[in-house]
């Protein structure tokens, strides 16, 4: 096992009916900014209960954080809250939403003018930015935002993640019947997310770290077995709720830490995001099994072993073995409904010489565990995606 350090100061309220836990975690005092999305909460009534939990508070709104959020979008609310004296910032939503106001949240306490430059810390240290305390209202489960202190922004410079040591959420509130009301696509997508979180930590390099693999095995198993559940009956409380933790389990630190991570499936598709318009979940499915079956060598240790733990794929050549769990997980994928080739979504051969160039000039030329992912082996695994 790897050496590593682990904190995580976030608590999570979990369960039925917890919204009303609000009115205790949000300070009497606070002056609040609730950031949403598209306004689905709107229309669902979510936002109204989040505002009767507040009573007594002032309260201030900003809707319409994309999907991917935009830079150029979160730098409104920047503004806001530096107007308004903001104190306490409300992320009522999904991914999208707690990632841009984590970006909030660091980019109001930076004193450089241009906050792009925060882009460039990657982990932005506190001191730099102490960062506004942040509580999360799930109403989408699929990146873990509610419980890490990292996200993931659009600006003219690509698509970039940003952390900082402060910018967990202080609380977060995961009540799965706020997630009833989703679309089957994006619930479809939540589980492709969380799967793709999993085992990019997980089918790695052998590392002896055997709980960290025990406990990821547990989330990729969860989600196949309630995976199809809980979108045919999305009142199903056990089955969402099982969604719900395994997603925040996924990239909350626990199962990456003292292991090695890959991440070449997301910064690819993340470029493919940026340049054609496709869902961030719908990527990963594109790309991974194509990861694959390029890297089996590589990852052949641990691809045996998600065979036979998580597939109980046991018996054959090595290469059938892989075979099978590479075409058990796209199956998987598309028993969700999302298809996982690029023609499926109209990218062409000319389409991958636009996505190749873009990790070229973003710096995507030594990616996963090893930094053995050139731009030729990324074009490979492209090819192989078609």
């Amino acid at each position: 096992m790897l050496n590593f350090e682990f904190h995580n100061p976030t608590h999570i309220i979990f369960g039925k009916d917890t919204l009303k836990e609000l009115s205790k975690q949000v300070p009497q005092d606070a002056k609040v900014l609730i950031l949403y999305g598209g306004g689905s909460v709107k229309r669902f009534g979510t936002l109204d209960q989040v505002k009767t939990y507040l009573e007594g508070r002032q309260i201030f709104e900003f809707g319409g954080i994309e999907p991917n959020p935009q830079y150029d979008t979160l730098m409104k609310a920047v503004e806001i809250v530096k107007q308004e004296k903001i104190n306490f910032l409300l992320a009522v939503g999904g991914g999208s939403v707690m990632d841009g106001t984590k970006f909030v949240s660091i980019a109001s306490t930076y004193e450089g003018e241009n906050k792009e430059e925060l882009f460039s810390y990657g982990t932005v240290p506190a001191e730099v930015a102490p960062c506004l305390p942040i509580g999360t209202v799930v109403t989408l489960p699929a990146t873990g935002s509610e419980m890490n202190n990292g996200g993931v922004i659009t600006s003219r410079l690509g698509k970039l993640a940003i952390f900082s040591p402060k910018a967990f959420p202080v609380f977060s509130i995961l009540d799965p019947e706020l997630t009833y009301t989703l679309p089957e696509t994006q619930v479809a997508n939540g589980i492709v997310d969380t799967f793709i979180h999993t085992v990019e930590q997980y089918v790695t390099l052998p590392s002896e770290a055997r709980f960290q693999d025990r406990t990821a095995e547990g989330i990729l198993q969860t989600l196949i077995e309630i995976g199809k559940t809980t979108i045919d009956n999305p009142t199903d409380y056990d089955a969402r709720a099982n969604l719900v933790w395994c997603a925040t389990m996924a990239l909350n630190g626990l199962i990456g830490a003292g292991v090695p991570q890959d991440w070449t499936t997301h910064s690819i598709g993340h470029e493919i995001t940026a340049l054609y318009g496709i869902d961030h979940a719908k990527t990963l499915a594109i790309l991974q099994p194509s990861i694959w079956n390029v890297r089996r060598e590589q990852k052949q240790a641990k691809l045996l072993q998600y065979a036979e733990r998580v597939w109980g794929i046991s018996e054959g050549e090595i290469d059938t073995r892989i075979d099978q769990a590479i075409k058990r997980t796209r199956d998987f994928f598309e028993s969700l409904g999302i298809a996982t080739h690029l023609s499926d979504y109209g990218i062409t051969e000319e389409g991958i010489n636009d996505i190749v160039d873009a990790l070229e000039r973003h710096g995507m030329t030594q990616l996963s565990e090893t930094g053995e992912v050139t731009l030729e082996v990324s074009r490979k695994i492209l090819e192989g995606a078609m």
